[in-house]
């Protein structure tokens, strides 16, 4: 939040459009309703089962995608999706957009959106990076990831436009900027309503910005890919603040406020001060978390949490979260918020309390702290980062009570594994260091030579991969004096974690 000086030099627009009358809506007593069927309606049809042919045309199709230049190879520019869409006829602007950009916290926050949409009975896409096990994870219509049948039609048909862009450009379209027209392409075909956009790296150049979203959101700022957003919070900040943008038309959509509003999670004060210039320099309106929102109470429950939240709109209370932590708490808030501000509820006229308790009721969030056994208690977990890991170490401790807790991490060779190491060593009994199936993975011997100086010789194992890993972890979560209060969490990258979830036989979600 912005220092007291610092606010002065900002002016705080508000956040919400004015009124409804006009609109499929209707205020009670409960708050603004949206009226296009009960609650009973949001109910979820299980996805098709891919055959194995189909699998199969996939892994082509994502070995031919893979071929191209990696997410880790970044060429700033939004000249070549810019041409993409203008050869496909702008799908991007077939629909409404929620953007959501930060350091952490971003899938989360996009999927709790997704969740909140839908139990307003919007048609929702959704777009998160990277993938934890199938690339159409990365895509998600209607809460579920696209058909890999529909992922493999859709490549094939702008597969021309893609190579047209290849063959005028200096440099060929990434990897990650072909997903990104493959993803706008889907919604267009499907067609949705809103698409809820995860940013991929930064802000400004992601090949996502090619939108101009209504609702853009930051997440908390922190230190990473120094190497390719800058080395201080200010310059990353300001590389985030690329997706607030100025209106580019007035919408007749009464559901809509009549500017760009910017959500802004808890930020470091220069992050902060560097976001709400960016609002003041394009004229959109602005929320801040403790300030015109925030999550106020978590309570443990079982499976989760208990919240009351402040909104933009009003109270919030007895809304049941079925993930684990504060800091989903408050994603939670900056979710809500950012919704409100999508259907422009206003200060007294809260969004349809039913609704909103059932679109966090159903919100998932694969890979974030997410437990996959029950005996030993196991979990998994994506953080890659050490503000991720401090998140990961605040959740363990508040909202669990083990005697014993073993971890099973690896991570990758360009990340700061002393940071992460460090940040979980309070909550972890033992370690056990291992080697995931990435290319850039840290070798596992020679993690466990650094964290050894973290946790001491005697708490530190080490395995050549994985599933070896996790044997030795429950072996020593079977300890017989602890076995009772044991378990395991998995993590240091999103690949571990994605390795981990096919161990377990996990769906991709």
């Amino acid at each position: 939040m912005a220092e007291e000086k610092g606010r002065e030099e900002f002016e705080v627009v508000d956040a919400l459009a004015e009124g409804t009358d006009g609109g499929p809506v209707e205020i009670t007593d409960s708050g603004l309703t949206l009226n296009l069927g009960g609650e009973e309606d949001y109910e979820e049809a299980a996805p098709e089962q891919a055959t194995p042919e189909e699998l199969a045309e996939l892994a082509q199709v994502t070995a031919e995608l893979n071929a191209r230049a990696p997410e880790t190879i970044i060429e700033p520019s939004l000249e070549r999706i810019e041409m993409l869409m203008d050869l496909l006829g702008n799908p991007e602007r077939s629909f409404h957009v929620i953007q959501v950009a930060g350091t952490n916290g971003k899938s989360s926050t996009a999927r709790m959106i997704d969740s909140l949409l839908r139990s307003f009975h919007r048609r929702v896409g959704l777009v998160t990076s990277p993938h934890l096990q199938l690339v159409t994870e990365r895509i998600g219509i209607d809460g579920h990831p696209i058909h890999p049948r529909d992922f493999v039609r859709i490549w094939r048909e702008i597969k021309p436009y893609v190579e047209m862009v290849d063959s005028r450009s200096d440099i060929p379209m990434s990897t990650f900027e072909v997903l990104v027209g493959i993803s706008y392409a889907a919604f267009a075909d499907a067609p949705i309503d809103v698409a809820v956009v995860e940013v991929g790296l930064g802000g400004t150049w992601d090949a996502t910005n090619v939108v101009n979203a209504e609702v853009a959101v930051v997440m908390p700022v922190g230190l990473d890919h120094t190497d390719y957003l800058g080395d201080t919070i200010t310059e990353i900040a300001g590389e985030k603040a690329g997706i607030i943008k100025a209106r580019e038309h007035d919408s007749e959509d009464v559901l809509t406020p009549g500017e760009n509003i910017a959500i802004l999670a808890e930020q470091d004060p220069e992050a902060m001060r560097v976001l709400l210039q960016r609002t003041v320099d394009v004229g959109a309106g602005v929320a801040r978390a403790g300030s015109e929102f925030a999550a106020l109470e978590s309570r443990i429950a079982v499976g989760g949490q208990q919240l009351s939240i402040q909104g933009l709109g009003g109270m919030y209370e007895d809304i049941f979260l079925p993930l684990h932590g504060e800091h989903q708490a408050k994603n939670a808030a900056v979710a809500l918020a950012a919704v409100e501000a999508f259907f422009g509820a206003s200060a007294g006229h809260p969004l349809d309390i039913a609704s909103v308790r059932t679109g966090f009721a159903k919100a998932i969030s694969p890979g974030r702290l997410e437990r996959v056994r029950t005996s030993p208690t196991t979990f998994l977990d994506a953080c890659h980062n050490p503000h991720g890991a401090k998140a990961l170490a605040a959740a363990l401790d508040r909202d669990f009570d083990f005697a014993r807790l073993i971890g099973v991490v690896s991570i990758f060779t360009d990340k700061d594994a002393a940071g992460i190491l460090t940040a979980l060593e309070s909550v972890l009994t033992e370690v056990v260091i291992t080697q995931n199936t990435s290319p850039r993975a840290r070798d596992a011997y020679e993690l466990a030579e650094l964290a050894r100086d973290i946790f001491g010789e005697e708490r530190v194992y080490v395995e050549p991969d994985l599933p070896s890993a996790y044997t030795q972890a429950v072996e020593l979560a079977e300890d017989a004096d602890v076995q009772s209060g044991s378990g395991i969490v998995i993590t240091g990258s999103v690949v571990t974690a994605g390795d981990a979830r096919a161990l377990f036989g996990k769906e991709p979600a």
